[in-house]
């Protein structure tokens, strides 16, 4: 029986109709109840009764996440005895913002994630097994829990790390799907084929994941993706999402992008001037959440770069359909006349099998570019380091045009430097940039 809300079948006339409708009673109740943006609207003459339209959004200027930092507790639009839940970002951009979550939004949310965990073929009998954190303030965890538990399939709160637990679980309680980030599946992979545990035939036939790409731009499998399934071969599902956005993009069965869920939020792509880009054209993801009571949000900058695909999906479906993100703004590298992002220097380490770890190092130079070092640890012996870092080298001049300097380290120190303990995420990036690319 078909799950998905109607409104993600319909013409996209008929959606667009939909969410202006939604977004007046949005900007009603920021006008009335947010502080932050009664702020805006009165600092901008901005006269709410004027935005109609999608494209009247063009009237507000964006929220940045900086202003999320300074005026954190003026976005909040409930008394503080409403909030049930209280989470904060991960950090990745800066300091990490705190969100405060009343039930209705919990409610929310787990919709949000029935939905879209729906569209990657979730029903209830499934079996779940979590390896992500659900604690240390984390939304995904939280968000992943309610959902299943909304559409009834059962979920095993492991956690991240440690692939010894993560197969004892398996093997005692055989779930059939997992939810982990994608360099992850490849570390329980080697744990499995170091100690006899025949993964192939286990009970595990498909994994949703998140944090990582699986997919490149025209959606063929990235080198990450195609070597787990040269080594496990079970389906694959990439959603995408963010704690500002309190919604998750997708994939379905046919890998064409995460689906966009209309009811839930508007998205606009802009690009260095504030402007909608082009049909087609890369820009920084910029969104309106929408039916969120404690902590919503007008043109909030997410920093991830993105474009957007219409045509109807195969499932379907005739949202909008949102690509694998390019990268985030503030982590462009200029290096050597070239720009690049970090997930395509991730795609090129991640496909080879000797390399046990890795870290991406960027710092400024004298010259006002970016000096880049990649450190990776080996599995086995470094014998013949000098061929190894010739060889990687080799590999990042086909792929990306440009090889940076590598240096060779102890797995066990990257291992320290990539799995912190106050972390929720792996570190495989780390920025030294006293200036940030959205400055220069």
């Amino acid at each position: 029986m078909n799950r998905t809300p109607e409104i993600e079948y319909r013409p996209l006339d008929e959606i667009k109709k939909y969410q202006e409708q939604r977004l007046i009673e949005d900007l009603e109740y920021l006008n009335a109840k947010s502080g932050f943006y009664k702020r805006l609207f009165t600092a901008n003459h901005i006269d709410i009764s004027k935005i109609r339209h999608l494209e009247d959004l063009a009237l507000v200027p964006p929220t940045e996440k900086s202003d999320l930092q300074t005026y954190n507790q003026d976005f909040l639009c409930v008394p503080k005895e409403d909030v049930i839940d209280y989470i904060t970002t991960s950090g990745t951009l800066g300091d990490p913002v705190t969100f405060a979550m009343t039930d209705h939004d919990l409610d929310r949310l787990a919709y949000n994630e029935k939905i879209s965990f729906e569209g990657a073929g979730a029903k209830k009998g499934d079996i779940f097994q979590l390896m992500t954190t659900i604690d240390k303030r984390f939304m995904a965890g939280l968000a992943y829990f309610l959902g299943i538990r909304e559409i009834g399939a059962g979920i095993i709160r492991v956690g991240n790390g440690i692939p010894e637990l993560q197969w004892d679980t398996i093997n005692r309680i055989r779930p059939n799907a997992i939810i982990a980030v994608p360099s992850f599946i490849l570390k329980i992979i080697k744990y499995a084929e170091d100690n006899g545990i025949d993964y192939r035939n286990s009970s595990i036939k498909k994994a949703v994941c998140i944090g990582e790409n699986l997919r490149q731009q025209d959606f063929s499998l990235s080198l990450l993706s195609r070597r787990i399934k040269e080594k496990w071969d079970i389906d694959l599902y990439s959603t995408y999402a963010s704690t500002e956005m309190g919604t998750s993009f997708c994939e379905c069965e046919y890998g064409c992008g995460g689906h966009h869920h209309p009811e839930l939020i508007i998205c606009e792509l802009l690009d260095e001037q504030g402007n909608v880009v082009k049909p087609g054209e890369v820009g920084e993801l910029t969104i309106t959440t929408l039916g969120v009571e404690g902590m919503p949000l007008l043109r909030f900058k997410t920093g991830d770069l993105a474009s957007f695909h219409y045509e109807p999906c195969k499932c379907g479906r005739t949202t909008m359909r949102i690509s694998p993100i390019l990268g985030r703004k503030n982590h462009m590298i200029k290096y050597k006349g070239t720009t690049m992002y970090p997930p395509a220097v991730f795609d090129v380490l991640d496909n080879i099998p000797y390399i046990a770890n890795y870290v991406l190092e960027v710092s400024d130079n004298d010259c006002g570019n970016d000096d880049v070092v990649v450190k990776v640890g080996l599995n086995g012996n470094a014998d013949e380091e000098q061929a190894i870092i010739k060889s990687l080298k080799d590999r990042f001049r086909t792929r990306i045009r440009v090889a940076p300097e590598i240096e060779i380290v102890a797995p066990e120190e990257l291992q320290k430097i990539i799995y912190r303990e106050s972390q929720r995420k792996p570190v495989k990036f780390i920025d030294k940039r006293k200036k940030k690319d959205n400055d220069r």
